[in-house]
């Protein structure tokens, strides 16, 4: 059980070290934990709202030769369910999202040799050009890797030309989990943790705002939670722009890693992930929690330990 001194901190909202963060996710009673990370929430933000977009998340491609033993969605080129969308096609998908209401297209896709940054530039002005309304949120820190090194880029290049097209805000996804331990076991062919953050600090000083996030439940120790958040901050202190943290956890379903990991991680294991990043992560506006990859009453629930923001 945690002492008197770090709940007087908790309290305090002082900022706590790795081995403070440690102890709240491994030994503090869910109930407890959760009721400090609410009051911080409340501390923040006393307006008592919870944000939320609408957006649609269409994949413009499943080809991906990552491979990444986590993944149900990825297919080899070859594979009679593979796809690539056209410019068009993904045009159109976002336009009926966008006459049913949405405003934002998250967009991402497996990291497939034969798209190159054309592609990419066509699909934003393909978008632009039928929804133009319509918030682009596209291309993780991992696509932006695998994409520079195919056109023989820098990653700082690739993104002043995404700043040039007029994109603005990044997803996080490909954070997975930022241990190379844990990333060499899940996803040895995806770029190692420090890229993903050196993608992320160029991005942000560019003038990128981004997400960031974590998925958790497979094959990473408390410790490494820990420490992923840990990273997050530090670069937060550094920069400023990260706008949310968004963990997730693992499916097991039709995976490779699932075969050896089990049981997917259950709802007592997202709300401490929850509570632990709101007190942890003092520089993040928001932390949201998702009905989406959990479900509906878990997400409700994770506004009671600290989330704000409801994905």
């Amino acid at each position: 059980m945690p002492g008197a001194d770090l709940k007087a901190r908790l309290k305090a909202g002082l900022r706590l070290g790795e081995g403070d963060g440690l102890q709240l996710l491994t030994r503090l009673p869910l109930g407890e934990l959760m009721r400090y990370a609410h009051a911080t929430r409340q501390r923040r933000h006393p307006e008592n709202i919870v944000s939320f977009v609408f957006d649609t998340n269409p994949n413009y491609t499943n080809v991906c030769i990552t491979r990444c033993s986590f993944c149900a969605f990825w297919r080899p080129a070859k594979a009679p369910d593979a796809y690539t969308l056209t410019p068009e096609q993904l045009a159109e998908r976002v336009a009926t999202a966008h006459r049913a209401g949405a405003t934002t297209v998250l967009l991402q896709g497996g990291h497939n040799p034969e798209i190159r940054l054309a592609d990419w530039i066509a699909y934003i002005r393909a978008i632009r050009k039928v929804s133009p309304g319509v918030h682009i949120h596209p291309f993780s820190p991992t696509e932006i890797a695998f994409l520079a090194d195919i056109e023989g880029m820098t990653t700082y290049e690739l993104l002043t030309t995404l700043w040039e097209e007029g994109i603005r805000t990044l997803p996080g996804g490909g954070a997975e989990i930022l241990s190379d331990r844990v990333r060499e076991l899940i996803s040895p062919e995806k770029c190692p943790a420090q890229r993903w953050l050196a993608v992320m600090e160029e991005a942000h000083w560019i003038g990128f705002r981004t997400t960031a996030t974590m998925m958790f439940g497979h094959e990473e120790s408390a410790e490494e939670i820990v420490r992923h958040l840990s990273l997050l901050r530090g670069l937060q202190d550094r920069t400023g722009g990260f706008s949310s943290f968004i963990p997730w956890s693992f499916k097991p379903g039709n995976t490779r890693l699932g075969e050896k990991a089990g049981q997917a991680a259950n709802a007592i294991q997202y709300l401490r992930i929850i509570s632990v990043a709101r007190l942890f992560l003092d520089n993040f506006a928001h932390i949201q929690s998702s009905w989406f990859s959990e479900n509906r009453q878990t997400g409700l629930l994770g506004l009671l330990a600290g989330a704000d923001d409801f994905g």
